[in-house]
């Protein structure tokens, strides 16, 4: 089996909501790997990766995502993998009409704008390094289009063609660019999220495993190893793609 301890050795990790969940395990992987790691989010949790450095901070602003740049420069002095996972939402069982005004702009502000803004800070940072990749992590669970997360899901649509347009234009810099799109995975923000919808259907909360055809829910470490395909050079060649992590819902579960 090959050895991937020290395929990040010498690069420099900056994750976005890396205290928990899938951030949390993107960040250990690559931890793992041998890279010096920067993760932020507003507060720390108990699953928080010992080994990165944590700032706290907050991208939903313009202001935000420049002073943490900064901050994450001043550390690692320099960044050569950027990771968008920052996210979340509120579920309004009301449908898309009982979804407040200001929560639309939220789900915007931290779904899709915080990665523009935090890819645009870091950007010049990362022209300088020989081997740069950033991976966004959007979101493709069953839940995340549906009327009561449609503000949630519009958002990380708009990061999907964000995605894919800035992979076009930071190809020529040797920069690569992909997507990693989760399905149903355990993670202390989607538990909360899927308790909801079960609740409301009156269902068990493992129900929403039996939907998957691969037959579980997925595990954050499993969305940490395509991430770190993309990020290591393993996926030298890869940009522009956005990969289903997903145990088959995507491709099989709709037909």
């Amino acid at each position: 089996m090959q050895d991937f301890s020290k395929e990040f050795s010498g690069r420099k990790a900056f994750v976005t909501g890396g205290s928990r969940g899938i951030g949390a395990a993107i960040a250990q992987r690559l931890l793992d790997g041998g890279a010096e790691v920067v993760i932020s989010a507003r507060s720390k949790h108990e699953d928080t990766p010992a080994g990165a450095t944590f700032i706290k901070g907050d991208i939903s602003t313009v202001d935000g995502a420049n002073a943490l740049a900064r901050e994450v420069l001043e550390t690692l002095g320099g960044i050569d993998i950027l990771i968008n996972n920052a996210g979340s939402a509120r579920v309004h069982l009301g449908g898309s009409a009982a979804i407040p005004d200001e929560e639309w702009l939220d789900a915007l502000d931290l779904n899709f704008l915080s990665a523009v803004r935090t890819t645009n800070a870091l950007l010049p940072a990362l022209k300088e390094s020989s081997n740069a990749a950033i991976v966004n992590i959007s979101s493709g669970g069953p839940n995340a289009f549906l009327a009561p997360l449609l503000h949630y899901g519009a958002a990380k649509a708009a990061l999907n063609t964000y995605s894919l347009g800035l992979a076009a234009e930071l190809a020529p810099k040797k920069i690569r660019v992909n997507t990693v799109t989760p399905g149903l995975v355990v993670t202390p923000g989607a538990d909360e999220i899927r308790k909801v919808f079960t609740d409301a259907m009156g269902v068990p909360e493992g129900a929403m495993g039996g939907m998957v055809p691969l037959g579980r829910m997925g595990q954050a470490l499993e969305v940490a190893e395509v991430v770190a395909l993309l990020a290591s050079d393993r996926g030298i060649w890869i940009t522009g793609q956005n990969y289903f992590v997903d145990g088959g819902m995507a491709a099989i579960g709709k037909k």
